[in-house]
């Protein structure tokens, strides 16, 4: 199966560079791509559905996705702009959230060759999170 022929056939792409080189690279099996997901709920909204089956096609592709959870960032907060950032969320609650997020993502993925992290495994101990919580607003 070609990837690319895939999401085009499925109205994923709108455009793209250099296809001809990404065709090229994706000969190769074993690529591997990221999407991130944040922690904020026990669910996603319909509108994450998309880049999830992005990583199902790239994967039934024979490339290796990974499900970045957002279990660091999710602790900075809403950067949305919003007139009301929503409340911070206690590390339990979290971790809550990621366990229910894995059961959907376990629906479409298949993590004997696909990779699931945790973005608090590395940021937590730079307390960037902390940081950005506490200062980041202001820019």
């Amino acid at each position: 199966m070609n990837f690319i022929d895939i999401i085009k056939e499925r109205g994923f792409i709108h455009q793209m560079t250099d296809e001809a080189g990404l065709r090229e690279l994706l000969k190769t099996p074993g690529q591997t791509a990221y999407i991130g997901f944040d922690c904020t709920a026990k669910s996603l909204h319909v509108g994450s559905l998309l880049q999830i089956m992005l990583l199902r096609w790239w994967q039934k592709c024979g490339h290796r996705p990974i499900v970045l959870l957002g279990g660091g960032t999710t602790k900075i907060g809403d950067p949305s702009g919003k007139d009301e950032s929503r409340p911070p969320l206690t590390d339990e609650q979290i971790n809550e959230n990621m366990a229910s997020l894995k059961t959907v993502f376990a629906k479409f993925i298949d993590f004997d060759s696909a990779l699931m992290v945790n973005n608090d495994e590395w940021l937590s101990g730079l307390n960037y999170a902390q940081f950005l919580r506490d200062y980041g607003r202001h820019f």
